[in-house]
């Protein structure tokens, strides 16, 4: 959408602003979302630019709070993604810089976005771009197989993991954890 000096001269894409890039990974880009697990990586799922299209998409639907938007791309992604607050409120700044979206009202430190006339010429300019993003998120959700309970589910247990291994354990600890996660593998099996 801007030009690589970020002058603010119309572009494309998005490309030449410097941005945190939304990746697609059911489990974060390590592995479990957010932590250090071997989980299957999917590949990308945004190119650079996308999640500033997709987010003032989903302002032009309707005004959102940030952790709405958060939220809406967790759903379209089938909960396999959701991008993080240092992704998505520099995207909203930015937005909001270029005047696509604006702040419509302040609730505190909530700030409720809304598209502006420029955002939604810019958005029927590019409505062929929009289409395939959505149908790409779309596809990407329903690709894997993995139901959101099941994401979730397993995130839970990563970050139960962690908590507990981030001190040392005894004998007797290891040897009980190592039979829950042994007891839960095989019980999965069976399902």
């Amino acid at each position: 959408m801007f030009d690589s000096h970020g002058s603010g001269a119309p572009d494309d894409d998005f490309r030449g602003r410097r941005h945190m890039r939304g990746e697609f990974h059911p489990f974060g880009r390590h592995g479990f979302r957010g932590g250090m697990g071997t989980g299957p990586r999917l590949g990308r799922l945004f190119a650079h630019g996308d999640l500033h299209l997709l987010i003032l998409h989903l302002v032009a639907e309707r005004p959102r709070h940030g952790y709405d938007i958060i939220k809406a791309v967790e759903e379209l992604a089938g909960g396999r993604y959701a991008p993080s607050p240092g992704t998505v409120y520099p995207a909203l700044t930015m937005l909001e810089e270029r005047n696509l979206i604006a702040v419509e009202e302040n609730e505190g430190n909530k700030k409720l976005y809304a598209v502006t006339g420029e955002g939604r010429a810019y958005l029927a300019a590019n409505q062929g771009a929009v289409e395939a993003l959505l149908a790409r998120v779309r596809a990407a959700a329903d690709s894997h197989g993995l139901a959101p309970q099941i994401v979730r589910a397993m995130e839970n247990l990563h970050l139960a993991l962690h908590l507990r291994l981030s001190s040392p354990l005894d004998a007797e600890q290891v040897q009980k954890a190592a039979a829950i996660l042994d007891r839960a593998a095989r019980e999965i099996e069976e399902v």
